[in-house]
């Protein structure tokens, strides 16, 4: 018979706050002091332009931009009009000429204006981005999930199965290290407490062996479940170091209870992902002749400005399809100050059609209104 521990009880009580459903965690041992923080010095930024704004990513103690690139390429295909004609994944990316030449291209502009960290959430990116990468690996961080082979899936949920998923990734795409592993936990409900507690455990016991081994410098996770995500962080602090999670241009900060009371706490690094909502934030399909391009620009980097006015979001990371999109969150950054009554207004409205148009596949980005 299932055993449920106090916190299983405790999360499992507040199960209507979030879709997911029942979840509970288990206490690992840490050397993490009494705050779970340890302060780390901050360097120079890598690839330091002085137009571009840099954040600690919690206690790694690396220096990010205060904007990202985000491994997601939808739309791409507005952009290349010919061969490519597909948003979807197929895996074969990596070896399109034309495409390749599109991420390589924006990869150049994220580096040009002081972007210096990419993030590949998919098999797929990260053989585009390890590839877009090569020679000049010194100019941007990479952070790595290949989620086909990782803890969503109940046959990579052990350590020893997280690690040999971990060694052929990294094969496949030539890579020496990963800066930052950052593991994608189930998207589904797992009720069964025992079965979440080995899940948890074989994600922590892989971070943790894999960053003794050197392969990756920092570790945490990415999941679309708020409550299991500020449980992972309370519970394992030391291999919670950054983690992924969305953060819309329409989510709140809770008054109380709130995520980011714990990753204050804990000095966690955090990536806000989804900052368009898959793109419903905008009116237009992002192609340059849109009739809406202007507005749609404009909308963007009220979002981004919304997003960075939160200190405890490290960066969002939009997946961006050209080097004008580059161009237009940077100038977000230099925009940056604190949203006026007229501003505010203009991104309510945007973000109120945003809701009302979000698909059915996307309805749980509800659940992230208030985090």
């Amino acid at each position: 018979m299932s055993r449920k521990s106090p916190v299983a009880e405790a999360l499992i009580s507040r199960r209507d706050f979030v879709r997911t459903g029942a979840l509970g965690a288990a206490a690992l041992v840490s050397g993490v002091n009494a705050s779970g923080a340890t302060k780390a010095p901050n360097p120079r930024p890598l690839n330091y332009n002085e137009n571009m704004e840099y954040r600690r990513l919690g206690r790694t103690g690396l220096v990010v931009s205060a904007v990202c690139l985000g491994g997601h390429w939808k739309r791409v295909s507005t952009m290349l009009m010919s061969s490519f004609s597909q948003d979807e994944y197929s895996g074969q990316e990596h070896n399109h000429p034309e495409f390749m030449k599109n991420r390589s291209d924006v990869v150049t502009r994220c580096i040009e204006v002081g972007i210096n960290y990419v993030d590949a959430c998919n098999g797929a990116e990260i053989m585009v981005y390890s590839k877009a990468l090569r020679g000049r690996r010194d100019k941007m961080y990479l952070g790595y999930s290949w989620h086909l082979r990782e803890s969503r899936y109940p046959e990579w949920r052990t350590a020893k199965k997280l690690l040999e998923g971990l060694d052929l990734g990294m094969r496949e795409a030539q890579l020496d290290y990963i800066d930052l592993w950052r593991i994608s936990l189930p998207m589904g409900q797992i009720s069964d407490v025992d079965e979440l507690e080995a899940t948890e455990h074989g994600a922590v016991e892989a971070l943790e062996r894999a960053k003794k081994q050197g392969r990756v410098r920092f570790t945490g996770i990415s999941t679309h479940n708020r409550v299991w995500l500020k449980s992972m962080i309370e519970d394992y602090p030391q291999q919670m170091e950054a983690v992924l999670t969305p953060y819309t241009a329409g989510s709140r900060t809770l008054p109380y209870d709130s995520l980011f009371d714990s990753v204050k706490k804990y000095d966690t690094g955090v990536f806000g992902i989804k900052p368009f909502a898959d793109n419903n934030l905008f009116q237009g399909n992002s192609s340059p002749n849109s009739p809406t391009a202007e507005e749609d620009s404009r909308r963007a980097r009220l979002a981004i400005r919304y997003i960075l006015s939160n200190p405890a979001i490290t960066a969002p990371i939009p997946g961006l399809i050209s080097k004008e999109q580059v161009d237009n969150v940077a100038k977000a950054v230099l925009e940056r100050k604190k949203l006026g009554d007229t501003g505010l207004a203009e991104l309510g409205s945007a973000t109120d059609q945003m809701w009302a148009k979000l698909p059915s596949h996307y309805e749980w980005l509800r659940d992230w209104q208030h985090v």
